[in-house]
């Protein structure tokens, strides 16, 4: 497998489980949406905001149009709870486009930003993306053990689940 297709399998991933988290946390009460669970960002709001912020407001532009926007990551980008859902399943839409446009060499140079912080750095490309998709791995995770801690069902959402279930669906 090549880094465009690596790469091309993580941006699904990351849609499929954008979407199965979100469809989860549609039935969760706005009381418990907006609970202090001890998260980074606080609550599972304060949590999906960072992931706009994050993945979507910052490290997509960076990557798409070489622009470091300038955001604070706990910035409240969007204080509407279903237009929050709806912007971060669009956002995950947008990655495997970007993803398969890039050429070959794009994978083995640096991406060069400023941080959040106003700090120049440039760092390999293809392991700067990984850090973009196991970041939101990473929150995602952290919704789904609050979802649990509050008594609500955390949905699964390893890996092999998106594997097995794109190698169910049927081929267009």
């Amino acid at each position: 497998m090549n880094a465009t297709q690596h790469f091309g399998l993580l941006a699904r991933y990351n849609q499929w489980s954008t979407v199965r988290l979100l469809d989860a946390v549609d039935a969760v009460p706005d009381d418990d949406y907006r609970r202090d669970m001890g998260l980074f960002f606080k609550s599972i709001h304060g949590t999906l905001n960072h992931l706009l912020v994050g993945e979507h407001l910052l490290w997509f532009v960076r990557f798409d149009v070489g622009r470091s926007p300038s955001l604070a990551l706990d910035a409240e980008a969007e204080p509407d709870r279903q237009q929050l859902a709806k912007r971060l399943r669009k956002g995950a839409t947008r990655w495997e486009p970007l993803v398969a446009a890039w050429p070959a060499e794009r994978w083995d140079q640096d991406l060069s930003y400023t941080t959040t912080k106003g700090e120049a750095v440039s760092l390999p490309f293809a392991a700067t993306l990984a850090h973009v998709f196991n970041h939101g791995t990473h929150h995602r995770g952290q919704i789904t053990a609050a979802l649990t801690a509050l008594g609500h069902d955390g949905p699964v959402l390893d890996l092999v689940y998106f594997l097995r279930a794109e190698q169910a669906a049927p081929n267009p």
